[in-house]
């Protein structure tokens, strides 16, 4: 044998080319899972630039199921009966029938001092003269410690009581409901729960309305878990769940903002498939309202130029004529006046009201 391989390469290079090609399958393995993620964002984005297309059915338009977010100025002394006027005014003619107003935040032991919210009886007085048929809830929140041990525990019973306590005086001081929204709050959490079951009993006794903030669902199936593995922040709820806390109270408002969209048409569409989403699993017994940003913070998560009040109506009215078109007990949320502008009202007025 002369030392050659047929053909007359030499026989040493074999082994050399072998190693190359396993090389080229390593790199092309490499690429291909580098660029599946990208693969599944941008499939996921030309479906939502699609839920975007087409044009709303005539009459998905305001039912009078609107709520609006004040912040703590009305009921610590800073606002004065002009301002209930001017509100009043504002709210003339739109489909605004509920206010969450900051009454809080609860404490971490589930407490809520009654220094918190001293002009709570003269805001619900106020209102009432001003603009009968508004209902004034309280807006109870707090940080939960899901992701760090500072915050709320929800899983011990002693602060769960005190959160019914808190709610039992706070309706004893004269809002018509109790409106939540404690952050960051997971997906299948079983005390929370637990609470809603616990709240609606007091507040169907007093004849109010128990209300929450609920996170967005799951864009892709799972995706929350997903998301929750990779940042310790599972940002989503799952349908399902969504679908259990719906059912335990009166108003659900989905939180359809900080949806880490760059561009108008891409948060509509996604605001158009949050709204699909909620409405398969909220029983008809139940208000469900879809969050507008009313606000134009630039953050991770949130684009002001991307997140706007018409793109936002546009999808809502996508999402419902969809749908359920028909649906009576279904309305937006607009988060929150100190934050809005002129143009943000004469947007939801003139795309929502009209």
């Amino acid at each position: 044998m002369d030392g050659r391989a047929e053909g007359g390469r030499p026989g040493g290079e074999r082994p050399q080319g072998g190693r190359r090609r396993r090389r080229r399958r390593v790199l092309t393995a490499v690429c291909l899972l580098l660029l599946l993620p990208v693969l599944c964002l941008l499939t996921a984005e030309t479906a939502l630039r699609l839920d975007y297309t087409g044009t709303p059915k005539p009459g998905t338009t305001t039912r009078h199921q609107d709520a609006l977010w004040l912040g703590h100025a009305w009921v610590d002394g800073r606002k004065t009966d002009a301002d209930v006027t001017a509100l009043a005014h504002r709210l003339k003619d739109t489909g605004i029938r509920d206010l969450y107003v900051h009454a809080g935040p609860l404490e971490h032991d589930g407490t809520l001092p009654k220094s918190d919210y001293p002009k709570a009886g003269w805001l619900i007085s106020a209102v009432h003269r001003a603009a009968p048929g508004v209902r004034v809830q309280a807006w109870l929140g707090d940080k939960l410690a899901t992701e760090s041990p500072d915050g709320l525990h929800l899983e011990r019973a002693a602060t769960r009581a005190a959160v019914v306590r808190s709610t039992r005086r706070i309706l004893a001081a004269g809002f018509q409901g109790a409106h939540f929204d404690l952050e960051p709050l997971h997906s299948g959490d079983r005390d929370y729960l637990g609470l809603l079951d616990d709240l609606r009993r007091v507040t169907h006794a007093r004849h109010a309305l128990l209300s929450v903030a609920a996170h967005q669902i799951d864009p892709l199936p799972a995706f929350h878990s997903f998301w929750g593995a990779t940042t310790n922040h599972p940002k989503w709820w799952s349908q399902a769940y969504f679908g259990q806390v719906a059912r335990r109270v009166d108003q659900i408002a989905v939180m359809s903002y900080d949806t880490m969209q760059p561009l108008q048409s891409l948060y509509g569409g996604y605001v158009a498939q949050q709204t699909s989403l909620a409405l398969e699993v909220t029983p008809e017994t139940t208000d469900l309202l879809m969050g507008l940003p009313f606000y134009h913070e630039n953050r991770f998560g949130h684009r002001a130029r991307a997140e706007t009040v018409p793109a936002g109506v546009r999808g809502v009215r996508l999402g419902l004529s969809r749908t359920d078109a028909d649906r009576v007990r279904f309305g937006v949320a607009l988060y929150v006046d100190f934050a809005a502008t002129d143009a943000d009202w004469r947007a939801y007025e003139e795309k929502w009201v009209r």
